[in-house]
């Protein structure tokens, strides 16, 4: 008896890891954010991104995302990266991260994702919306976000002695790829 309760405990652990599916974000995924200035329209882009997705029936289980802080970049140059780096405290919090935990999982668009978003040091809870597609091979989440500089604790970048300031709200925009492992 004693046996055979081990041996279903084992089918059952095997087939509770079967049932989840394992996905690493692609190099297909794009993140940029778009802002203002009293100056120009800009948008960065965030060029070193890692991600995980786990999805288990219905649900995500696990969405896990972050780009490094050295790696969002302009066409602007040198000048404009530095203060991006500089407002996103990029030696003290090197990075911007995304989770969520026990998402329901609908193909769609416009679907909530509920989790935290740690950005210059300062985590908040929201709620992104996202357009999710599912295929044989990859999971993709589409969107954008806005965002409020000071919200995070950081001050809006300046240049000029003052004289051009970037816009207190930005849009983080992103198309991740996961793909299924």
């Amino acid at each position: 008896m004693r046996n055979l309760i081990v041996a279903l405990l084992v089918v059952f652990s095997f087939s509770l890891g079967w049932s989840q599916e394992n996905y690493s974000l692609s190099e297909e995924s794009t993140l940029t954010v778009d802002g203002t200035s009293t100056l120009h329209d800009w948008t960065v882009t965030a060029n070193s991104c890692r991600g995980a997705l786990v999805l288990d029936a219905d649900a995500f289980k696990e969405i896990s995302f972050e780009a490094d802080v050295a790696s969002i970049v302009s066409t602007r140059g040198a000048t404009m990266d530095k203060k991006t780096h500089n407002a996103l405290k990029k030696e003290e919090h090197p990075k911007v991260m995304f989770s969520a935990g026990n998402v329901a999982f609908s193909e769609g668009v416009n679907q909530p994702i509920s989790g935290k978003l740690n950005v210059a040091g300062v985590a908040k809870d929201i709620v992104v919306m996202a357009d999710i597609k599912n295929s044989d091979a990859n999971i993709k989440l589409s969107g954008s976000y806005k965002i409020t500089l000071q919200d995070y604790d950081m001050e809006p970048p300046k240049a000029m002695f003052g004289s051009i300031v970037v816009g207190d709200d930005v849009t983080v925009n992103f198309d991740l790829v996961f793909a299924k492992e």
